[in-house]
């Protein structure tokens, strides 16, 4: 994947001679110390990360880890006190105020944790209005505004106000307003925390359905680690304005890089966190429409298993064979597709732990794991998913059919 925004050596000082600070951060001086000393707040160090171009990067941390002063360096609207930012391959830092003016407006959009609107305008000229300043004919921004206006759910508000709004309805406004300048990347600081529960579960699906539809690169931020690894492709962990560890929800969990890590993803809800991919198996025996019952006996017997399935020529899966009905399949001359069983469930390879538990307590035999292009490329039994729950490995040995 192409490299959309790369960060390197970034730092961020507050205090009146920020670059004095610099060495004796790299001398080892803690944040608290430096402030006793020097009065100066470190609020990033050294940080460096590639984001690809359609990722969702989550960067995570507790408060006072340096997050939401990271995220204003991607724009500048905190400067960086030493370091490079590149976008599209050219360091913003070092641009002029028409470049970076340029940026702000075409390339990258914000959106902020209270939302940003203006009360005094509807919903319509709230995401008209980075357009506005574009000076945008009036006609061409509202029919922008109204296509994202709809992408975000919300046709039909179009004439109303901010405060005629619940929380998760001003939000979308907010994503609606980023998204109406067609931005590559989408900045957003902890855009749901003032959500409350289900309304924040909601949007997070709703932004996971925009990104599946426009592909952008997204920066988020939160401190919600359950919410960084259900929105990340990848996970950034920050603490005293220092990057601990950059890697996928299941590097970092299978993989902390240290204790601090270890204790904040120590409440993570792994369910929503590992896939039917994680957890799968992949089948040592399959038979095909065009084998017979003896085929498929003789598959388990040799494969020590009670059960296998049956695909077509392109691994599509059209049911199971069981290694009972293919042993009374024999003794009445019947033909695969007489003792295939076809009440079997298939999902998809990415589908979450948490949406698999049901299926799997409904389902009499193994579940069919699938790739996009519906071929067969696993298996999952019920322990399959408890261990998925506990984070331990799976016994590849066990008799997984039956």
């Amino acid at each position: 994947m192409t490299a959309k925004v790369k960060l390197e050596h970034v730092s961020k000082i507050f205090g009146p001679k920020p670059k004095s600070v610099i060495p004796k951060v790299k001398n080892g001086m803690s944040k608290d110390e430096i402030l006793a000393e020097t009065g100066h707040t470190v609020g990033v160090y050294d940080a460096s990360m590639e984001i690809s171009e359609g990722e969702i990067f989550v960067i995570m941390g507790l408060s006072g880890s340096g997050k939401s002063t990271l995220i204003r360096c991607f724009n500048l609207l905190n400067k960086p006190t030493d370091g490079s930012i590149f976008i599209d391959g050219v360091d913003i830092v070092k641009s002029s105020r028409g470049q970076l003016k340029e940026v702000r407006q075409k390339k990258v959009a914000m959106v902020f944790q209270h939302f940003g609107l203006f009360n005094h305008r509807t919903i319509m000229a709230n995401v008209e209005y980075g357009l506005e300043v574009r000076n945008i004919s009036k006609e061409e921004r509202r029919e922008i505004a109204q296509k994202n206006i709809e992408s975000v759910g919300l046709k039909g508000y179009e004439n109303k106000y901010p405060d005629e709004l619940s929380g998760g309805m001003q939000q979308r406004v907010g994503l609606a307003r980023a998204l109406a300048n067609d931005p590559d990347i989408l900045l957003m600081d902890e855009p749901f925390s003032a959500l409350d529960p289900l309304i924040r579960r909601e949007m997070q699906l709703e932004l996971l359905d925009i990104q599946e539809r426009l592909q952008k690169t997204i920066i988020f931020i939160t401190h919600d680690v359950n919410e960084a690894f259900k929105l990340g492709d990848r996970v950034a962990v920050m603490k005293d304005g220092k990057v601990n560890q950059i890697g996928t929800p299941e590097e970092i969990i299978e993989n902390p890089a240290n204790d601090y890590i270890s204790d904040f993803i120590r409440d993570i809800d792994r369910s929503k966190v590992f896939q039917a991919e994680n957890i799968m198996i992949t089948p040592n025996a399959l038979v095909s429409m065009k084998d017979g019952v003896q085929v498929a006996r003789k598959e388990m017997e040799e494969n020590g298993i009670s059960s296998v399935f049956v695909v077509d020529r392109s691994r599509h899966v059209k049911g199971i064979v069981t290694i009972d009905d293919a042993i009374k399949g024999i003794k009445e001359k019947k033909t695969l597709p007489d003792v295939m069983r076809t009440d079997i469930t298939i999902v998809q390879k990415d589908e979450y732990v948490n949406d698999l538990i049901t299926k799997t307590l409904e389902s009499s035999f193994p579940l069919a794991v699938v790739n996009e292009e519906d071929k067969l490329v696993g298996f999952i039994l019920r322990v399959h998913v408890l261990s998925g729950l506990a984070a331990d490995d799976v016994d590849e040995t066990v008799e997984y059919h039956g």
